[in-house]
């Protein structure tokens, strides 16, 4: 397969059905599989959302063109207003992606919002300007509340994040005290500041690098796994992403392997997976229905 873009996938329909077709099988009837739209709950947080979110950057402004943000006029919304239509509850947005104004622009639409799970990020570490930040998101989405709010792409240098952030860590727990957050959390870059979050209780929920190839992850897959565990055991959300391996060729042509690992392990409660346009929601939906079938057979 040629190289792709990142998350570039799910071309036809008809190709879709040749892949998952081996691994379609019939469930129990007995068991209902996991499906796109199936409701989890993201351990402690208490916060419910279907099992597929929809990301929405996938390269960072800061990086160059966001392939979401730059979509033609009106598209970008229209896909969040698909994703919902379809159930898809949860909506995975970053200050860094500038995909906060088009979420405002679905709410006021169609998407309801007291029916979804709005996920966002900070970039920024300074203590006060992520005081600042979170009124200024609360303002670009038009919601009183932020369902969950993340660090931003913990790095290189930020490996001792507990601390080395701890003011940044309490403005933003002020932020939950006060109501306007629900949920707090990280997103890892690192192997280091992935193995802090089991080790500290001030995590709701993490968003973790995963998928069987190792492509764009923190770690080996066998170091990975189970750090993930840790996390799932001391009662965070566990959000998947990178699931494609950033549309990495090699995952891309295995993307029923993929997700079947990732739902396989049982401690993966969501995933997060980017779309460009509404087929390649509709074949994930496909292949996600696919290999939940076969974990039941």
């Amino acid at each position: 397969m040629k190289s792709m873009k990142r998350r570039d996938f799910l071309k036809s329909t008809a190709g879709l059905l040749a892949v998952t077709g081996g691994l379609s099988a019939v469930a129990p009837a007995s068991e209902a599989p996991l499906t796109a739209t199936t409701m989890r709950t993201l351990g402690k947080s208490g916060l419910k959302c279907s099992f597929l979110g929809t990301g929405t950057g996938t390269r960072g402004r800061g990086f160059g063109v966001n392939d979401h943000t730059q979509l033609p006029e009106g598209e970008l919304v229209k896909l969040l207003e698909y994703a919902y239509d379809r159930g898809i509850t949860f909506f995975d947005l970053a200050d860094f992606y500038g995909s906060h104004p088009f979420m405002k622009q679905a709410l006021k639409n169609s998407v309801s919002r007291d029916k979804v799970m709005i996920l966002t990020k900070v970039w920024e570490r300074d203590a006060e300007t992520v005081r600042a930040d979170i009124e200024r998101f609360r303002q670009e989405i038009d919601t009183d509340v932020l369902d969950v709010v993340l660090m931003h792409c913990l790095r290189q240098g930020e490996d001792d994040w507990p601390d080395q952030f701890k003011a940044t860590r309490d403005v933003l727990s002020e932020a939950k005290a006060k109501g306007q957050i629900r949920a707090l959390g990280v997103s890892c870059h690192t192997m280091a500041s992935l193995k802090q979050i089991p080790q500290t209780d001030w995590v709701d929920v993490a968003m973790i690098r995963i998928n069987p190839f190792g492509k764009h992850m923190d770690g080996p897959v066998e170091d990975v796994v189970p750090v993930i565990k840790a996390i799932h055991d001391a009662n965070v959300g566990v959000l998947g992403m990178k699931i494609l391996g950033e549309g990495h060729p090699d995952v891309v042509a295995k993307i029923p392997e993929s997700l079947k690992y990732v739902m396989d392990l049982g401690t993966v409660d969501a995933m997060t997976i980017g779309f460009l346009n509404q087929g390649e929601i509709d074949g994930m939906f496909d292949y996600i229905e696919a290999a939940g079938k076969a974990m039941c057979a």
